[in-house]
Order: structure tokens, then sequence, then C-alpha cells
């Protein structure tokens, strides 16, 4: 009897190690599937390129050189005010990208001094006082560059209109 009861327990002893081997075979094959799975979620890059917008194509073409394009003569003229008319003079450079482009301004600059001479001409005293008036009216000079270029070039070749001098006296 002795012998049958030391057989029973090394009978039962055996499943309980089957039963911890098959336990750390399953943790091993669960942790093995989740590293594979992590892997090929890095590596494999997930989605398909998505196209590029138009701000993302323009950033690119924006990478080039900057360019500045100083305009031969200052902008002099008069403006009505309240109590009396103001003289204004304001040195004007363009800032453009590339080569080609600075060679594009280059050419058209009579061009590019009407336009800004227009936008210049219709301004008012008193939002030239401020700063916020002097930067409306530069974004409205670039607008206006950019659409008196836009039909002969066929793009946008301005990028910047900067005023590098500006009295009013």
């Amino acid at each position: 009897m002795a012998e049958e009861e030391s057989l029973e327990l090394e009978e039962t002893g055996a499943p309980k190690s089957k039963k911890k081997l098959f336990i750390i075979i399953g943790i091993v094959v669960v942790l093995l599937l989740a590293g594979g799975g992590a892997a090929w979620f890095f590596l494999a890059g997930g989605e398909e390129p998505v196209a590029e917008s138009a701000e993302q194509v323009e950033k690119k073409v924006s990478v080039e050189e900057a360019f500045y394009v100083a305009l031969p003569r200052p902008f002099l003229f008069n403006l009505p005010g309240p109590k009396r008319a103001r003289l204004v003079e304001i040195k004007v450079q363009l800032m453009v990208r590339g080569s080609d482009d600075n060679t594009t301004t280059m050419k058209h600059i009579p061009l590019i001094e009407d336009a800004l001479l227009t936008t210049f001409s219709g301004a008012e005293i008193q939002k030239l006082s401020t700063q916020a008036g002097k930067d409306e009216m530069r974004q409205q000079a670039l607008l206006n560059v950019q659409n008196t270029l836009q039909p002969i070039t066929g793009r946008k070749v301005v990028e910047k209109v900067l005023f590098t001098g500006f009295v009013m006296q």
C-alpha cells in the first residue's frame, strides 16, 4: 500500500507540472503575438500616402532662396487730410523666391510701380497714422501686385511687400 500511495502522489504531481507548462507556453505565445503585432504596426506604415494639399505644395516651393528686389525710386505722393495735405514717401522692396522670380520681377518693375502707386494714392491719412493702417496698406499692396502680375506670369511671383522707408510730413 505504501507503494501505491507513493505512486498516486507521483501521478498527481505530474499533471500539476503539465498545467504550469501549458500556462507558461500560453503566456509566451500571447507575448510573441503581441510583440509581432506591435512590430507589424510600427514597421508597416499603416496608411497609404495622402495626396498633398495646395498649401503643402506651396510650402515646398517656397523653400527656395529669398531674393529682395528694391524698387529703384521711392514713392512720393500727396494725401489730402482734414486740416492739410500730407507728403508721404515710401521706399519699397519685394520679397520673391528663386532666381526665376527675381528676374521676372525685375522685368516687370514699371507694372509693379503702377500697381503700388495706385494702392498708395488711395490711402487715407488717418489709417497711415497707425501701425495697423500701415500693415493693412502693405497687405493691400501685396494683393494688388500679385493680381497685376498673375495674368502675365500665371502664378504669384511676389511673396511680400516690405516698407523699408516710411516718412509722412
